[in-house]
């Protein structure tokens, strides 16, 4: 599982620093960025200990997740504003101390509730590091720089999915549930030490900035009103719903469906991300030879048929481990290729407010991804079709999106080769 992070503009206090005489801090900025990621994947493997423990379903204990993917998505359209003007150093301290605590409070709970509330606070902390790497990227790297900077960033967030659940099925087997948000909240104290003693304050606090709510949602209203952003930022948020529908569903497909053990499932969750990944990267030879657009219609038929024909076979019960595991790998695969040039796309316009159309984007990605995983919640634990009938819903979806939203996109502005794009 991937977080967006949001793409700031280049600030004016600009310190370029050369990456191989600093390599601490993008080692630094790498863990920062990989707190989410490991915040989302390392306890799915506990979902049928935790329900046992907490007396619940492995349903309700999804709407956990639920509740992360919600404190990410309003976290990112909260911490663009107080980075530019308090600095990038307090607003992350204030995540980090806020990730901590509730990272040691959820080893105390006895209520699932309790567990919910609590990863929606969890959510929020982790958000600032997301959104705090990006931009002291952006602070502290000069632009011929940053992009190798950003690589190894991209590399750490492809990397976490398949280290996460995998470290977290061992470490579940062998200690408990619990002991993930001990790891957690360790990770997040030594990543708090190192922002506080080796990372420096990258951007001067602007007490003129303006956090009143009218300019911000001015920026916001004039992004949403294009066209072209609203389209592709649907398909990709829509598309990307399929993806939080199979990680909120996964451990009780795998685990108490299937009987696959904590270990295994993390192995399997690994694996399917590198199908994900993969096709991401294929997708940048694909952009070789074909537009951002072409692809994106292809890979969208593609992944309405391979859903449907999913939704299928579940119904009528043909479905067994691995057929299960080559139909969502192969939705992912599809993803993979809509998902970054859906994100370039719905950017392509956009300059000057290039960041507020970014966290638009990244609020509504995880914003309906919060909607899948509860849609997936709602249905029967003992049955695989609430996955693929999310994912196939949300296929057609965005297919209809894409063909309704041709008709309202006048003049339409092609993704750049260099543009930079982080997701997640």
């Amino acid at each position: 599982m991937t977080l967006n992070l949001t793409i700031f503009a280049p600030p004016k206090n600009k310190n370029p620093m050369a990456p191989k005489k600093h390599f601490y801090l993008i080692l630094i900025l790498g863990s920062l960025a990989a707190l989410g990621p490991f915040s989302i994947d390392m306890y799915l493997p506990g979902f049928v200990d935790i329900a046992q423990d907490l007396k619940t379903t492995e349903s309700t204990v999804a709407l956990s997740l639920s509740s992360f993917f919600i404190g990410i998505s309003a976290g990112q359209l909260l911490y663009g504003p107080l980075l530019d003007k308090y600095g990038r150093k307090k607003p992350l301290y204030f995540g980090l101390v806020l990730y901590i605590l509730s990272s040691f409070l959820c080893l105390a709970v006895d209520d699932v509730n309790q567990l919910i509330v609590l990863r929606f606070v969890q959510a929020i902390g982790s958000c600032a590091t997301a959104v705090a790497s990006v931009a002291m990227v952006r602070d502290l790297f000069s632009v011929e720089e940053s992009p190798k900077v950003f690589a190894s960033l991209m590399l750490v967030i492809a990397v976490s999915p398949m280290l996460a659940p995998t470290a977290g099925g061992y470490l579940i087997a062998a200690l408990g549930w619990k002991y993930v948000f001990v790891f957690l909240g360790l990770m997040a104290v030594l990543i708090l030490l190192a922002s506080i003693f080796k990372l420096p304050e990258s951007y001067k606090p602007d007490p003129n900035y303006s956090l009143k709510p009218k300019p911000i949602l001015t920026s916001f209203f004039g992004v949403l009103k294009n066209p072209q952003f609203y389209t592709y930022a649907l398909i990709g948020s829509v598309t990307f719903a399929g993806l939080f529908a199979y990680v909120a569903s996964s451990p009780t497909v795998f685990m108490k469906i299937y009987a696959v053990s904590k270990t295994g499932y993390g192995w399997i969750f690994a694996i399917l991300s590198v199908f994900f990944i993969g096709s991401s990267q294929v997708n940048s030879l694909l952009l070789k030879w074909f537009s951002s657009k072409k692809i994106i219609n292809w890979a969208l038929l593609a992944q309405c048929a391979v859903s449907a024909v999913f939704l299928v076979f579940a119904c009528n019960d043909w479905l067994g481990l691995y057929s299960t595991i080559i139909f969502i790998a192969l939705f992912l695969c599809c993803l993979g290729l809509i998902n970054p040039n859906a994100a370039a796309l719905s950017l392509a316009p956009f300059s000057k407010n290039a960041g507020s159309a970014s966290a638009l984007m990244g609020a509504l990605q995880m914003g309906l991804g919060a909607f899948a995983s509860v849609m997936v919640s709602l249905f029967s634990e003992h049955s695989v079709i609430p996955m693929p009938l999310v994912m196939t819903i949300a296929a057609f979806i965005a297919l209809f999106a894409l063909w309704m939203g041709k008709r309202f996109i006048k003049t339409e502005v092609e993704a750049s080769a260099d543009s930079t794009v982080m997701a997640h």
